[in-house]
Formats: structure tokens, C-alpha cells, sequence
């Protein structure tokens, strides 16, 4: 490994480079594993003879173990070391990939997305830790800006990545090709990123707030998923009392799992609000735009895939600047125009129906949602983590991306049956064709509040702050 303290490297330089692409590709993983599934759903469920509720839980088994553990995980890298609990992460993330890649069935393949979201929940925090602990303070947001939107790109692309690999091999290629990813990351990390830990990391580990965030978590989204059912009623009503429980263990612990006290931060606690509404709004949209776009327009999983690629151009092109413009006019504007843009874009691709045409149905919306998103993604993460503590960097980051995966987890949850999808309706062209048009209703909703957030609840002084 290079031998560079933490807190001393520059972006501009190879080792700074190597820590945002170590980083980049750890994060990227998980990113590009919580959207790349969306456009295989169809042909998984054909191969395997799955029902939607099954497709729901191979979607929501990886996004519920992540966002029930990350932050334990950024817990276990702020006392023993973010790198080491980075490649801890990305060696179990491969291992549960391969396992993914060769499942016979949905239940296994459910089981296998659950350890691959167990890995998913030690790299994650961790990235973005490492970045901060590494760089010198002036380049934490443009090296966060950039980590941002290689990462935007990652889950963007993650459409286009599955429909290619199902058109030309298997769509167990969505899952096998994170095996070389992994090793390269590993080699980076551990050859060029400096070590770094928290100053007055925990002693103790609060095994039981990580059990009931995943009882709550996992009650929640089975009572959503099986809604009406009488053992997703009393699944639901588990997790609302592990919730609660939850709550009441963190108060009373020495060292929790989640302080308490880290949510007195108006600007991080609204920041992390947004994330919660756009997340959800952004996992039901990538969600539902690929089944309708093979369901009722009839495209196969490439070109659904390639369908997408106008979010990854922009994000490449556009989210490092979003950062930059937040550092020098403050997170407010850009937190609020961001999902706005967003939420017209949703409305746009509400055009998109058996007739359509890329052109005019698809490229336009998809290009206005993909200049909300990279105006967003970056303010937005530097706002959470410049209101907490640079000691408690991989617990913020940890915060914020759970509460991002639990948005999508419980959109996927929730939208189906709220919009009257069921058993094998997802293969069926009209009942998805109805289904759509509501979903994207109820997303574009989500963002508009998560603007009203960002304008009511940030003000320009605070968060990302501005250059003298």
C-alpha cells in the first residue's frame, strides 16, 4: 500500500484518483446491483417460474439487508478501520454474487441477494468514509462530487449493463460479473488507499439495534408485499413493534447503533428526510419504467436497457458540476430545482404505452429526470455529511445511505399493490399498462415533496458551504 496518511491526500494526484476509483467501484457495485435486477426481473421470473411477490423479494431481499446493516458497518469501520471493512464488504459481496449467479431457484436466488446486501452493508459506508478520511478538507466536496456521479452512473447504468448481458449470455451475468469487479477493487484499495478510523470509535457493537432494524425492515416490507393477507397483516405489525423497540433500545444504550443525538442536526435530519421521499421516488420509478417498456411496449431486455442511457450521459457529464455549484451557492436551490425537474420528467415518461416512440415518448422525460438527478445527488450527500462530525463520517454516511435504500425498499413494497399488481400481473400487458400510469403519479408526488423539503427546512448558510 502507498504509504499516505489520512487526511493529506489531494484529488489531483494518482493516489487520489485511486482512492475515488476504489471507492467509486466498491459503491458502484452495490449501486449497479439495486437497479441492474429491475430490467432481468421479467426473464428471472420466466426462467424461474416466480410470482411478483417473489420478484418484489429478489429486488427487496439485497435493499433490506443493506439498509438494516450499513450502519453497523460504518460503526465497524470507524473503530477497525473503513479500508479494512471496505474489503471485508467487497470479498463477502462477491462470494454472495457468484451464489446469486448460480441460484437453481427463487428462494435461493432471495437468500443469496440477502448475503450480497450483508456485503453490500459493510462496503458502502465505507466508501464514501474513506474518501472523506483521505483527502484534505478543501477536496472532500469535489472528490465527494465525483464519487457521486461515477456512482449516479453506476446505478444509471445498471439497466443498460442487464439488458446487454441478458441479450448476449444469461442474465445470471448481472450477478457473476461483480466477481472480477470486486478483485479489482481490492487490489486498488488495498495497494493505494491510506487507513483511517474514527478518533473515539465505540467499544461495544449494538448487535441488538442491527436485529431489530432488520425485524422491522423485513416485517414492514412482507406486510406491504402481501397486503391483505392475514400473515403480511401480522408481519406488519412485527415490524411496526421492532420499529418502535428500536427507537426506545438506541435512546437507552451507551453506545447505539444510531445516536439519538445525531438527528439534532436540523440540516442533516431534513436532508435525510429528502433522501428518504426521492429515493423512494427514484427505486419506483427504475422499477416499474423497465417492465412496462418490455411488458406493454414490447422491447426486449437490451433495449430497455439502452433506453436509460440518456441518465447515464447527463450524470457523466453534469453531476461533479452539481457539486461544484453547491459549494458555491449552497445546497437550497440546487436540493430543491433537482427534484422538481425530476418530478416533470416522471410525468413526462407517463407516455410510454404500447404504441411508443423512443423519440417522443421516452428520450425527453428521461433526459429532463437524468438534469434533476445529477443537480441533486452530489449536494445532497455533501449537505448530510458536512452536518456531522468528522468523527462520525461513516456513521453519517451510513444514515444516509440506508435511509436511501430504504426508500426504494419500501417503494417496491408498498407500489405494486397499492396500484393492483399481483401474482403474475407483471407479464400481463394491461394490468401493467394501469398500474404504470398511477406508479409514475405517485413518484412524481414523492419528488415534489421532497423539493418542498429542501426549500422549507435548508437555508444557504448551512450544509455544503460556500467558498470565500
Amino acid at each position: 500500500m502507498a504509504e499516505v496518511a489520512a487526511s493529506q491526500v489531494r484529488l489531483r494526484t494518482p493516489t487520489g484518483r485511486a482512492v475515488v476509483a476504489a471507492a467509486t467501484l466498491g459503491s458502484g457495485m452495490t449501486l449497479l446491483d439495486g437497479t441492474v435486477v429491475n430490467v432481468a426481473l421479467r426473464t428471472i421470473g420466466r426462467e424461474l417460474d416466480a410470482s411478483l411477490a417473489e420478484l418484489q423479494w429478489i429486488s427487496n431481499g439485497y435493499l433490506l439487508s443493506l439498509a438494516a446493516l450499513i450502519l453497523l458497518g460504518g460503526s465497524l469501520g470507524d473503530r477497525y478501520g473503513r479500508r479494512r471493512i471496505f474489503v471485508v464488504g467487497t470479498v463477502w459481496f462477491a462470494a454472495a454474487s457468484a451464489l446469486c449467479g448460480l441460484a437453481p431457484n427463487p428462494e435461493v436466488l432471495i437468500a443469496a441477494r440477502v448475503l450480497q446486501g450483508i456485503g453490500g452493508g459493510l462496503l458502502t459506508p465505507g466508501s464514501l468514509a474513506m474518501i472523506q478520511g483521505a483527502f484534505v478538507p478543501d477536496d472532500r466536496s469535489p472528490a465527494i462530487g465525483a464519487w457521486t456521479g461515477f456512482g449516479g452512473i453506476a446505478a444509471a447504468v445498471g439497466p443498460f449493463v442487464g439488458g446487454a448481458l441478458i441479450e448476449v449470455a444469461s442474465w445470471r451475468w448481472i450477478f457473476l460479473i461483480n466477481v472480477p469487479l470486486a478483485a479489482l477493487t481490492i487490489w486498488i484499495a488495498q495497494r493505494h488507499v491510506p487507513e483511517s478510523r474514527s478518533s473515539a470509535p465505540p467499544r461495544h457493537f449494538d448487535v441488538a439495534g442491527a436485529v431489530l432494524a432488520m425485524v422491522a425492515l423485513a416485517g414492514v416490507t412482507y406486510g406491504l408485499i402481501g397486503w391483505g393477507e392475514r400473515a403480511a397483516v401480522w408481519a406488519g405489525l412485527l415490524g411496526l413493534g421492532a420499529g418502535v423497540a428500536f427507537v426506545l433500545v438506541e435512546a437507552r444504550l451507551r453506545e447505539p447503533m444510531l445516536p439519538p443525538a445525531i438527528f439534532r442536526s436540523r440540516v442533516f435530519s431534513s436532508a435525510n428526510a429528502m433522501t428518504l421521499v426521492v429515493y423512494a421516488a427514484l427505486g419506483a420509478i427504475l422499477f416499474f419504467l423497465v417492465l412496462q417498456l418490455q411488458t406493454v411496449a414490447g422491447w426486449t431486455p437490451l433495449a430497455a436497457g439502452v433506453a436509460t442511457l440518456p441518465i447515464t450521459v447527463v450524470m457523466l457529464l453534469l453531476a461533479a458540476r452539481g457539486g461544484r455549484l453547491a459549494v458555491r451557492i449552497g445546497p437550497r436551490i440546487p436540493l430543491t430545482t433537482g427534484p422538481l425537474l425530476m418530478a416533470g420528467g416522471t410525468l413526462l415518461l407517463r407516455a410510454a404505452d404500447a404504441e411508443t416512440s423512443y423519440v417522443l415518448d421516452v428520450l425527453p422525460g428521461l433526459t429532463v429526470f437524468a438534469l434533476g438527478l445529477a443537480l441533486m445527488v452530489a449536494p445532497l450527500t455533501a449537505t448530510v455529511l458536512a452536518a456531522a462530525p468528522d468523527d462520525l463520517t461513516g456513521l453519517a454516511s451510513g444514515v444516509n445511505n440506508a435511509i436511501a435504500r430504504s426508500g426504494s425498499l419500501l417503494a417496491v413494497a408498498a407500489l405494486p399493490p397499492l396500484v393492483g399488481l399481483s401474482g403474475q400481473d407483471y407479464d400481463v400487458a394491461p394490468s401493467l399498462d394501469a398500474a404504470y400510469d398511477t406508479a409514475l403519479l405517485v413518484s412524481a408526488g414523492l419528488l415534489v415533496v421532497g423539493a418542498l423539503l429542501a426549500w422549507v427546512l435548508l437555508v444557504p448558510e448551512r450544509g455544503v458551504r460556500r467558498k470565500p
